[in-house]
């Protein structure tokens, strides 16, 4: 059921957006032929003419569109009539264009202003976590740590925690013996299994029955995580150096051992390897009765889990006001969006993965989730989220999509005429189609990850 409220919250995205094209067309005097849900590819749903205007269902429901008399051939309005598209002035079309892009602002807000008026709270973003119970079996370090049930968890290796994800993130990354060593560490015990074994070649393999003197496993450095990586809008990027199927074997066999005897196959970089994959330290401050302490170093296990139940409670902002409501969710939107903008940067720049990019899809399935979850509210701000992305990816100047005929008019009103009729078409097109490609590659997506349980 959730699911399905997602998707008809998505659907209502799509209606006011060209609702906003319509009814800014027929205010101004330009005549509409068809207002459509969902895209002319594959088979119509429903289709009735109330009027002049026909009225469409698509079963293709990636979108919507508003057509004008200059859309078709056969056209029974003449073709120097003020009520086609093409003859409105600059400014009447500029209007109609950008009309939907300002609904879907406007439906943004007053989504959120209603969930702070009825809520009478907004989320900030951030969360207090506390440990709730510590679950790790007895003799892992979390026991020795000092950690005790009801800590307010401040710091994990100086980063400000303030959020459940961020303790999973820095717990995950840290996990032992993940098959990966940092490259100094590998250096520097490479150079000491050197020193103690004099005459052996890094790359060379070892005669079988040679004793090899084993340099200490050592813990592995700390990870820090910046602002970014904690909030989601940038992935880690895990750049140390990956142990090979046999190197992990061999670390498995040497663990905890001063020495090793040689079965022919291994080199003293292979030993390197194996004895640089260890612990990574998580340096843990919490708040206790009011006073900071920091806490003995605790180490993940293998599965990257410091043994705690935590307790997470959402930091709230109080929209209880009518100028609380109109700042809290001013404030609210406009960081959503600037994050969404910044998250879109960064998958531009290659920070964040093409995999992790996906479609409508997800985006119903997230949503439902979302509802499950946190309830009505939490829905409707994930409605008014993707309606303002859905604005600016929209204005993006694009041949196809509003921000590419909102340029080709610019670029008429600064030359004083119109860009050619054919320009326009073969552009928009052909962006079109490369549009429709990305959104069922973006479905492909999402239905592989739901197959595979990533979603």
């Amino acid at each position: 059921m959730s699911v399905i409220i997602m998707i008809l919250l998505l659907g209502f995205l799509i209606l006011v957006h060209e609702m906003g094209h319509f009814i800014a067309a027929r205010s101004l005097g330009i005549k509409v032929s068809k207002f459509a849900i969902g895209f002319p590819i594959g088979p119509t749903l429903w289709s009735k003419k109330i009027g002049d205007v026909e009225y469409l269902i698509h079963a293709c429901l990636l979108g919507g569109y508003v057509a004008f008399p200059d859309d078709e051939k056969d056209s029974e309005l003449p073709p120097d009539s003020p009520e086609r598209f093409a003859n409105a002035p600059v400014w009447k079309r500029i209007i109609v264009i950008s009309a939907g892009v300002l609904t879907n602002l406007v439906v943004a807000f007053l989504l959120v202003f209603l969930v702070a008026g009825i809520w009478g709270e907004l989320p900030s973003g951030k969360a207090n976590v506390y440990v709730g119970k510590i679950l790790a079996d007895k003799g892992e370090s979390v026991w020795n740590s000092g950690l005790k049930k009801g800590d307010k968890i401040l710091t994990i290796n100086g980063s400000k925690i303030e959020s459940h994800y961020a303790l999973t993130l820095y717990a995950k990354n840290s996990a032992q013996f993940d098959g990966k060593v940092d490259e100094e560490v590998y250096e520097d015990n490479l150079s000491e299994l050197e020193g103690l074994n004099i005459g052996l070649v890094p790359d060379v393999k070892i005669d079988k029955g040679v004793v090899v003197k084993l340099a200490p496993f050592e813990n592995e450095p700390a990870i820090h995580l910046d602002d970014e990586i904690l909030q989601g809008l940038a992935f880690y990027k895990d750049k140390r150096l990956k142990l090979s199927e046999n190197q992990i074997k061999l670390r498995d066999e040497i663990y905890g051992k001063s020495e090793y005897t040689a079965d022919g196959e291994t080199t003293l970089n292979d030993i390197a390897y194996a004895v640089s994959d260890n612990y990574r330290p998580l340096d843990i401050t919490v708040e206790r009765k009011g006073k900071v302490l920091t806490l003995k170093t605790i180490y993940p296990n293998k599965q990257g889990l410091i043994g705690i139940m935590p307790r997470v409670e959402a930091i709230t902002v109080k929209t209880k006001t009518f100028p609380q409501i109109i700042k809290g969710g001013t404030d609210y939107l406009v960081k959503q969006t600037v994050m969404q903008i910044y998250g879109f940067w960064q998958l531009i720049t290659g920070k964040i993965p093409a995999k992790e990019v996906h479609g409508i899809v997800a985006v119903a399935k997230i949503g439902g989730d979302v509802i499950s979850h946190g309830g009505m509210s939490s829905g409707l701000l994930l409605t008014a989220i993707i309606s303002a992305w859905l604005a600016i990816l929209n204005f993006l100047p694009i041949p196809a999509l509003d921000g590419g005929h909102f340029m080709f008019m610019m670029i008429e009103t600064l030359r004083g005429k119109p860009v050619s009729e054919k320009v326009i078409e073969w552009t928009s097109t052909v962006f079109f189609v490369l549009i429709i490609i990305l959104a069922f590659l973006l479905i492909g997506n999402d239905i592989y990850a739901l197959i595979m349980h990533q979603l």
